[in-house]
This record gives C-alpha cells, structure tokens and sequence, in this order.
C-alpha cells in the first residue's frame, strides 16, 4: 500500500492492523534554493506519521532521525545555530515527532543514524567516495567523517525495536575518522595514489559562497555551497558506543564496510577506472586485494 506524509488518511489507512511502524521516509538535501518542501516532508509529515500511527492503534514507532542534529550550537536567548537546512529540519522533525508522542502515549523509540555507507548508497557523503575512486576529486575539505554500515543501521533498527526505551534515542556509528584519513583507507584498499588536495576552510566558503552567486544569477541548481562545506568542516564526531552496548548491537569494521562498498560500486559501473589494488576493479585485473 502507497501513502503519502502529507496525507494523514493514506497513513492511516496504512498502519491499520499493525502493531509497530518504521518512518524511514524523508528527504536529505543540500544546496536546495527552496528548503520549504524539505521542511513540509521531514517536520510536518513526521508529525503526522506520529498522530496517525497513535489514531490507527500502533503500539510502538521506530522514528529515523538523524546524528545531524547532535551538530547544533546553542546561542543566547536559547537561540541555536544548525550547520544546514537539512539538519536544522531533522532536529525540528524530532521535537515535533517527540511532543506527539508524549500527547498521543504512542511509543516512540529515536534512531540517530550518521552517514549511511554500503550497496544501496550513492548520495551524500558518498559521491565524495566515488568521485575520488574515479580519479575525480581533485579538491577536498577535511573534517569529520562518521560512518554507519547499511546493514549495522538496518540492524539497529530492528534492535531498537525490540529492546529500545520509548522515549530514548540511539546514535549509531560504527566508525568515526576524518575524510582525509577515509580516503586515505580507500586509496590503502585499492593501490590508488592520486589524493585531492585539502583546501583551507576560508578558502572552500569563499569558493562555495561564489559558486551560489553564479548559480543563483543563471538560475540553476549546484552541488557545491557553504552549508555542505560547513557540514563537512565543522560536524563532530560521533560515538556510537552507548547505543551498541544498549541494544546488542555488534558494528562491522569499518575495512569491511569500505570493501563491501566498492565491489558494489563496480557491480553497478559506477567505477569507470581500474583500482590497481582491488581484486574485482576490472574484468581481468590480476592485483589481489
């Protein structure tokens, strides 16, 4: 059955029977002109994923946050600062997730993944890693990197599930590093030898902050802009050992998680070059990984 969040009677209609719901939908974006629907899908249709799951008789709500909102500083007169729209969204999402609950009784458990990494994933942090596994990086910015396996994060979910406290929330992280030190691995784990240049912090804002002028003259859309650099340069890292101890759950090392990505990367065509140091980089490739 389909359903929208912006529908409340298609939610409805879709939680009857069930005695426990995931809300996994949402939207994750940077460099958006208009961060207005964001805003309307991850704030206002969580909420209603809430009062519908208590109005269908749900016992139990497994609400996706994200470790992005542990990224927010407070400023004087309770006033905070949010490193993206994005984040600024997920941290409003989960306020307003968590006053439905304690209005409605319903049980909601939080799950406050970082960055999701595995087959399956193309978007966010990484289109860093492809673009540097495809010789395509030439710059880069250094800061934080924390890494959740695909199958640690589904994992934590059913875990928290089953053992999570209503009420409580779970920051899952398997490994925390920075991106410098990431791609330093990627290169270890396929022979490869071109590194991006780092850029200073000031330099990557100003460059950004220039690109969003010239996009927002020729009216169109960029990849590249000063929240995503900040995103990058001032995130914290994240310790995703409380939530392993408190709900069973055992992280892959991050060696593993790096190796299982990049063989779906080139099940997929997504590598166009050989890695001289990975065993399934290319038909024919002799190099033992």
């Amino acid at each position: 059955m389909r359903g929208d969040l912006r529908d409340r009677a298609s939610l409805e209609a879709a939680f009857a029977g069930c005695e426990v719901v995931y809300h996994v939908a949402g939207v994750n974006a940077f460099c958006v002109p208009d961060p207005r629907p964001m805003f309307e899908v991850n704030v206002a249709g969580s909420r209603a994923v809430v009062l519908a799951a208590a109005a269908a008789g749900v016992q139990r709500l497994v609400y996706t946050s994200s470790a992005a909102t542990l990224d927010v500083d407070g400023g004087r007169a309770g006033s905070r600062r949010f490193l993206s729209n994005y984040a600024r969204s997920k941290y409003d999402a989960e306020q307003s997730v968590m006053e439905a609950s304690a209005r409605t009784g319903l049980g909601v458990i939080c799950v406050n993944p970082a960055s999701v990494q595995g087959p399956g994933r193309t978007s966010g942090t990484a289109r860093l890693l492809i673009g540097f596994l495809n010789g395509k990086l030439p710059a880069a910015v250094d800061g934080p990197l924390n890494v959740i396996d695909i199958a640690d994060c589904t994992r934590g979910h059913l875990l928290a599930e089953e053992r999570g406290v209503p009420g409580e929330r779970y920051l899952l992280c398997g490994a925390s590093m920075t991106l410098r030190s990431g791609l330093a691995l990627l290169a270890q784990l396929t022979g490869l030898q071109d590194p991006p240049r780092f850029l200073p912090p000031s330099l990557a804002l100003a460059a950004a902050a220039c690109i969003e002028v010239v996009a927002r003259a020729r009216r169109k859309p960029t990849r590249f802009c000063r929240e995503m650099v900040r995103t990058l340069i001032e995130g914290s890292p994240y310790d995703g050992s409380p939530a392993a101890r408190a709900l069973g759950l055992d992280y892959t090392p991050i060696e593993t998680t790096m190796r299982r990505t990049i063989s779906w990367y080139i099940e997929q065509g997504l590598i166009v070059r050989a890695l001289p140091g990975f065993a399934d980089s290319a038909p024919g490739t002799t190099a033992s990984a």
